[in-house]
């Protein structure tokens, strides 16, 4: 709240009350609304970790495989399903901290692209957990 007071010279004088200080300071989230944030989080970090592991392995697979031209038994087709679905389970937890973080697009989809690109994920689930543990005032 701001007084408008007048001076002898009849100059406007503009006071700042300490009601308007208060308003100025970011308030802390709602606890029910952190507490849905830092399980999403969880989640969220648990998938890309999965995803990120079950990507290295492919990786090595398909090198073995087209490159080093080795036989593989048939059970190594495992780790192209099992890396296909820790990756929708990926994309469906981006998408929950996301909407519950509310984040932009673009950090939405380099978010989503870091669970095809070797190593990334793991990268960009330190950024994404330090920047959501900052602004939702997680410990």
């Amino acid at each position: 709240m701001i007084n408008v007071s007048t001076t002898p010279e009849n100059t406007p004088t503009h006071k700042a009350t300490p009601q308007a200080s208060v308003a100025a300071t970011p308030r802390a989230p709602h606890p029910e609304r952190q507490h849905r944030v830092a399980i999403a989080l969880k989640i969220f970090s648990a998938t890309a970790w999965i995803t990120g592991v079950m990507l290295l392995l492919l990786c090595m697979r398909m090198i073995m495989q087209y490159i080093l031209k080795l036989d593989l038994p048939s059970w190594a087709t495992i780790v192209a399903i099992v890396h296909g679905w820790a990756y929708m389970a990926y994309l469906v937890a981006s998408v929950n901290l996301g909407i519950k973080a509310r984040w932009q697009p673009i950090t939405w989809f380099t978010t989503v692209i870091a669970g095809v690109v070797p190593f990334l994920s793991f990268f960009v689930e330190a950024w994404r957990r330090r920047e959501v543990k900052e602004r939702f005032q997680l410990s």
